[in-house]
C-alpha cells in the first residue's frame, strides 16, 4: 500500500489499550488522524458500539473533546463508519 490517503469519514476508532474516539478521520499511510475528536469514556448503550454508531450517543454516553488525535497505524484496533446526523447536536 502506498503512502497515500486511504480512506476518509466520520467514524469510531478503536484503539490499541481501550481507547476509543469518534471524528472526522483520515487514515494516511502509518498514520490515523482524527480531527474534532471526541474521546468515548462510556458507551451507555446496551448494544454497544455498533448502537453508538448508528444511532448516535445516548443520554448515558460520556464524552470528551480532545480535538486532534494522531493515532499510529498500527494502534488502530478497527474504525466503524458512523452516522454523522446522529452526532450533531
Amino acid at each position: 500500500m502506498d503512502k497515500k490517503t486511504v480512506s476518509k469519514g466520520f467514524a469510531i476508532v478503536v484503539v490499541d489499550r481501550g481507547w476509543v474516539y469518534i471524528g472526522e478521520v483520515e487514515h494516511d499511510g502509518d498514520w490515523c488522524v482524527i480531527t474534532e475528536a471526541r474521546n468515548i469514556r462510556r458507551w451507555g448503550t446496551a448494544l454497544g458500539l455498533g448502537q453508538l454508531a448508528q444511532s448516535g450517543p445516548t443520554d448515558e454516553t460520556r464524552l470528551d473533546d480532545y480535538g486532534t488525535v494522531h493515532v499510529p497505524a498500527h494502534a488502530v484496533i478497527t474504525i466503524i463508519d458512523a452516522d454523522r446526523t446522529k452526532w450533531t447536536a
